[in-house]
C-alpha cells in the first residue's frame, strides 16, 4: 500500500487553499505560502506573514511580521515589507525599498531604490516611487 501525502491547506482569507510553511535561510519556520505563489529559498517570511495568490518573493527579500504580499505581486532583491503592510495586484518592490506600518502597495505601483512607504500610506495605479541610488 502506498502513502498518500497529505494535502494541506490554509485559508487566506477566501476559503482553504493548498500551501505550505516557508523555511527560511536560517533554518528557521517561516509563514505560510500558497502552492501556487512562489518564494526563493534565500527569501525570508516571518511566521506570521502570508504569500498567496501567484505572487513572488525572491532574491534576498524578507516579508515579517503581519505582513501579506499575494496577486501577482512581486518583492524581491533587498526589499522589505513588514508589520501590517499589504503588497499586491501587480505592484512591485525591489532594491531596497521598505513598505512598513499599515502602508500599501498596489495596483501596477513600484517602490524601488531606497524608497520607504510607512504609516497609512497608500502607493497604487502607475506610481514609480524611487528613492537613491540602489548598489548591490
Amino acid at each position: 500500500m502506498k502513502n498518500k501525502k497529505e494535502l494541506i491547506t490554509f485559508d487566506f482569507g477566501t476559503g482553504p487553499v493548498p500551501a505550505h510553511r516557508h523555511k527560511n535561510p536560517d533554518g528557521s519556520m517561516g509563514g505560510w505560502v500558497a502552492n501556487t505563489a512562489t518564494v526563493a529559498d534565500t527569501a525570508y517570511i516571518g511566521e506570521d506573514a502570508q504569500v498567496y495568490g501567484h505572487a513572488k518573493v525572491f532574491g534576498n527579500a524578507k516579508v515579517s511580521d503581519n505582513a501579506i504580499v499575494y496577486g501577482d505581486a512581486w518583492v524581491y532583491d533587498y526589499a522589505q515589507v513588514y508589520n501590517n503592510a499589504k503588497v499586491y495586484g501587480k505592484a512591485q518592490v525591489s532594491d531596497s525599498a521598505l513598505v512598513s506600518g499599515d502602508a500599501w502597495v498596489y495596483g501596477n505601483a513600484q517602490v524601488s531604490g531606497y524608497a520607504s512607504v510607512y504609516g497609512y500610506a497608500q502607493v497604487y495605479g502607475n506610481t514609480k516611487l524611487s528613492s537613491g541610488t540602489y548598489k548591490e
